[in-house]
């Protein structure tokens, strides 16, 4: 149960450490400093970076949440914080792969077409889905690790 744990914390510290920095320190500097096509440039070369360790994060906290939840003795066992732990985090999960195989795909074509206008359109809509993950991401974070101490999770 403990490596299952440090796994699972560990893959979600890299995902949403990772969007939190995106989005609050990378993102406003590259947006005063860098003209569109530079900018676009870096994000999809960011991204072609970061979005294979989500892949990973992904796998990682399915397999060691799943895991852990038959270590417990399967749904009915556990809290209704893990419960909800799981259903932000699948919902977070979906959003990654619209991001992924929509948005981002598109932000790739249009920066190989020098389509500044269509990929600043899905950068920005990478960005209010990633904002919007984010979020989740440390709603997700509070419920898993101090869901058990409150009464309506129970």
């Amino acid at each position: 149960m403990g490596i299952a744990v440090m796994l699972h914390v560990l893959a979600a510290t890299v995902w949403v450490g990772g969007m939190f920095f995106a989005y609050v320190a990378l993102r406003p500097v590259a947006a005063t400093q860098l003209e569109p096509p530079a900018r676009l440039s870096l994000w999809a070369g960011v991204f072609s970076k970061f979005f294979p360790w989500v892949w990973v994060c992904v796998l990682v906290l399915l397999g060691t949440g799943f895991w852990m939840i038959g270590l417990l003795g399967g749904f009915k066992a556990i809290g209704g914080y893990v419960h909800t732990m799981l259903m932000l985090g699948i919902v977070m999960m979906l959003i990654f792969m619209h991001v992924y195989f929509a948005a981002y795909k598109r932000l790739k074509q249009a920066v190989a077409a020098q389509d500044w206008p269509t990929g600043g359109a899905k950068l920005a809509q990478i960005r209010m889905l990633v904002g919007i993950n984010t979020i989740l991401g440390f709603v997700t974070i509070a419920v898993g690790s101090g869901g058990r101490y409150f009464v309506f999770f129970h």
